[in-house]
């Protein structure tokens, strides 16, 4: 079949069995670019000079459902943490309700099944970043109460109860804290989710998670040799827990020659006084300069394929996903440059005879069925046991 007529076949297919995506982080750039204002950041209209998100951009790409991240930097903390997370579950909400034709929000499987049904793209919120509950359970419960779905136990650097895979190893993985942190989360029927977090910590949460787990946005360490990355052992048992690793685009996740590239660019960004992920227009200027002096090895949806292939290789089929990380992210491959890229990532899988079945548990079924079978998870575990009050200090002692 020529490269045109993938590409049409992907388009076809998308509609009948749109993407899930795990991860995408437009609530964090309207916050630093236009302070929420919704009004300056109408994503009803075309935004691909500011964004990489827009309800046009997702039609095109064949999105059903959006993880949101309400996603909180780790140089923020304490109630500060929590505030910035609550801001930014208040601006999904918002979204929802500005544009009702498009988005709906959706906190159940079924809610995802029905929003799809209406021609609606479901709209759920994934916390990243386990520091934005402030190490507290009573955090964790009214985040849940507002919709979230998934917490992201680590984001770049640990937290008081959890090993980051970024950061130099303290707990050796979780402590007995976070275990509990894990415990509540299978109670709710809120989602683990792995990604950012150290291997130690990834394997410790799949010995004492009593739910599904799932990783939002990560790659496979073996095709590309990053800490962000998830290790084969690690991919091999998501079978045993039935959860789902959502592949991402980010370049120096995936490509092995973007890793030295994507650290000189980081270190140019923190020589101007910014920080490595900003993404306001005045970093994005550096940012460019930087590529045009420094040309980028490039990504394309062929390197994302690669991890795809090795992923369904090792964990099966029924474990995979997509998390993009859009507008998380200052680079992006080559044809994967906005959320109307994802037809271009079929097409490459459908170039590799990869099954409609198969493009199918890809894109929707498998994120509906994790969460879905969170939700089951809970219902066991609730009339068994109670809200956990459990402090950091009562388990661990008192955080360092």
């Amino acid at each position: 079949m020529a490269a045109a007529d993938h590409l049409t076949r992907a388009r076809e297919l998308l509609t009948a069995h749109p993407v899930v995506d795990g991860h995408n982080d437009l609530p964090w750039a309207l916050r630093e670019q236009v302070g929420y204002d919704l009004d300056r950041r109408d994503i009803a209209v075309d935004q691909s000079g500011h964004l990489h998100t827009d309800i046009p951009r997702l039609r095109a790409g064949g999105v059903g459902a959006q993880f949101w991240s309400v996603y909180v930097r780790t140089d923020m903390s304490g109630d500060s943490a929590v505030s910035a997370c609550l801001e930014q579950i208040d601006v999904v909400h918002r979204l929802a309700a500005r544009y009702p034709d498009d988005l709906q929000l959706a906190f159940t499987a079924d809610d995802m099944e029905t929003a799809r049904g209406r021609g609606r793209i479901a709209s759920l919120l994934g916390a990243e970043g386990g520091h934005c509950i402030n190490n507290s359970l009573a955090t964790l419960r009214a985040l849940h109460q507002l919709g979230v779905r998934y917490l992201t136990l680590t984001h770049n650097d640990h937290t008081d109860w959890a090993d980051s895979a970024t950061d130099e190893p303290r707990h050796g993985g979780l402590t007995r804290f976070g275990e509990e942190v894990v415990h509540e989360m299978n109670r709710l029927g809120m989602l683990v989710d792995l990604s950012h977090v150290a291997a130690s910590t990834m394997r410790d949460a799949l010995k004492v998670t009593e739910a599904p787990v799932i990783f939002s946005h990560s790659s496979a360490r073996a095709v590309c040799d990053h800490p962000r990355n998830i290790p084969d052992d690690v991919l091999a048992g998501l079978p045993r827990n039935g959860g789902v690793a959502m592949v991402t685009f980010v370049p120096k996740f995936i490509l092995p020659a973007a890793v030295e590239w994507t650290q000189r660019a980081d270190e140019n960004m923190h020589a101007h006084g910014l920080h490595h992920l900003d993404t306001t227009p005045e970093a994005m200027k550096v940012q460019r300069a930087f590529e045009a002096a420094n040309p980028r090895p490039a990504a394309t949806p062929a390197t994302v394929a690669d991890h795809l292939d090795h992923m369904r290789e090792v964990a099966g089929i029924d474990h995979i996903g997509i998390g993009g990380d859009y507008d998380g992210t200052a680079f992006l491959p080559d044809g994967l440059d906005s959320v109307a890229g994802y037809p271009n990532l079929i097409a490459e899988l459908l170039d590799r005879n990869w099954s409609e079945p198969d493009l199918a548990k890809l894109t929707w079924h498998n994120a509906v069925r994790v969460l879905r079978d969170a939700e089951a998870a809970a219902r066991g575990l609730q009339p068994r046991r109670g809200p956990s009050i459990a402090s950091i200090t009562q388990l661990d002692g008192a955080p360092a």
